[in-house]
């Protein structure tokens, strides 16, 4: 029996790091030490009352068992509290608030409870990989807005054809943004509502990183904007702020209709959260936040040490205010994003993300992570500088 794959599955390529992923542990095994600049896992553990809020509900002999389906209460009035504190927005857990299993399962879980086959979205480019699978398994179009450096990495809604714009029935964005780090001012979340309110369009606003800023201690949330919850929904995670990427323990906020049809969803997909994991993430999230801070600034410390060293290298770049990436363009001769990140890990043994796996306009450019330790950024850095100024020297290096 010949095994065929449904046909919107077949435009589907493996994710970028998984593929990444394999082919290091092949250069490892020729004994190669690979330095990993290129996923953004944080390196760095959850405060202890967090785990030690995990072990102590883990002990307990009921919480074993399944948990509520898109969140236990005390966890959704956890995160409606945050966001009240936080960013000022009121929200109401019942109709306002789900709990994901990581936010990403979330943002795959709305194009296919509201977008339906041939439906129109507007992505920003680069992009989170997850928008586009969401749009491909939709069997639905995507057209592409490009994300410049001349407009702070921001969309021109202005660019957008008009007959594309009334087509559209839904709009990604993610500030701080991944891949580029840029943040968007309150002002541009006016702007982005009022385009969205004319043509009738749902904005999915894709968060993680709001808490993690080296200027300030949040970014804007959308739902900051007045009316916002008409037309907006949401998506945050405590992988990023609270150091807990595989908990896989995230948020929908906003719109109450999307949470709905979203709650229905989820509740044939999935057997909700682990509840001990619950627990934790709600003491997280109404525990001392000052230890956020304090690892920004480990964050920071950490982007000081790269930008430094591609500002003398070449690479053009605005050194971002916000997430756990540097986005920076690669110096000439090289522009060919894919090939040099290729080069660089063979020959130097670092990894990094070319641009271009973002989408077309991420070409030329390579995202940089921020969860390794500042001793090992500075070996990466120093190999970096050798390869790209002296690459023999580099492969002298690497073959002793």
């Amino acid at each position: 029996m010949e095994i065929n794959q449904a046909d919107r599955i077949s435009k589907i390529k493996p994710y970028i790091f998984a593929d990444l992923g394999r082919k290091i542990a092949q250069l490892k095994k020729t004994g190669m030490d690979v330095i990993r600049l290129d996923i953004g896992s944080p390196d760095l553990p959850p405060a202890d009352f967090i785990i030690e809020a995990l072990v102590d509900a883990a002990r307990q002999p009921d919480m074993h068992g399944y948990g509520q389906p898109g969140g236990s209460m005390p966890l959704k009035e956890a995160m409606a509290e945050n966001y009240g504190s936080k960013f000022g927005v009121e929200l109401d857990p019942e109709k306002e608030v789900l709990a994901l299993i990581g936010s990403k399962e979330g943002i795959i879980n709305l194009t296919n409870v509201f977008i339906n086959p041939g439906d129109l979205v507007l992505l920003p480019d680069p992009f989170y990989p997850a928008y586009e699978f969401g749009v491909i398994v939709a069997q639905a179009e995507a057209y592409r807005m490009p994300l410049l450096v001349e407009n702070g990495f921001l969309p021109d809604l202005n660019a957008i054809p008009e007959d594309i714009a009334r087509r559209a029935k839904l709009i990604w964005l993610d500030y701080p943004n991944n891949p580029t780090g840029a943040i968007a001012p309150l002002s541009f979340f006016e702007e982005v509502i009022a385009f969205a309110r004319k043509y009738d369009i749902v904005i999915a606003h894709d968060a993680p990183y709001l808490e993690i800023c080296f200027g300030q201690d949040h970014a804007p949330s959308m739902l900051q904007i007045p009316g916002a919850k008409d037309l907006v929904i949401e998506f945050n995670s405590l992988s990023k702020t609270y150091n807990m990427a595989g908990w896989r323990v995230g948020m929908a906020v906003g719109n109450p209709d999307l949470i709905r049809l979203l709650k229905i969803y989820k509740s044939q997909c999935d057997s909700s959260i682990f509840k001990p994991i619950m627990k934790a993430a709600e003491v997280a999230l109404r525990g001392d936040q000052s230890w956020i801070l304090e690892k920004n600034q480990i964050y920071k410390k950490r982007r000081d040490v790269i930008v430094e060293t591609l500002q003398e290298l070449g690479f053009s770049l605005n050194v971002p205010q916000a997430s756990l990436y540097i986005w920076a363009k690669i110096p000439a001769p090289w522009h060919d994003s894919a090939e040099f990140c290729d080069k660089l890990l063979r020959e130097a043994g670092v990894s990094v993300t070319p641009g271009v796996v973002y989408g077309k306009s991420g070409e030329g450019y390579v995202r940089i992570s921020l969860v390794t330790p500042v001793e090992v950024l500075k070996e990466a850095m120093q190999r970096l500088s050798t390869w790209v100024t002296n690459p023999n020297k580099m492969k002298e290096r690497v073959d002793a």
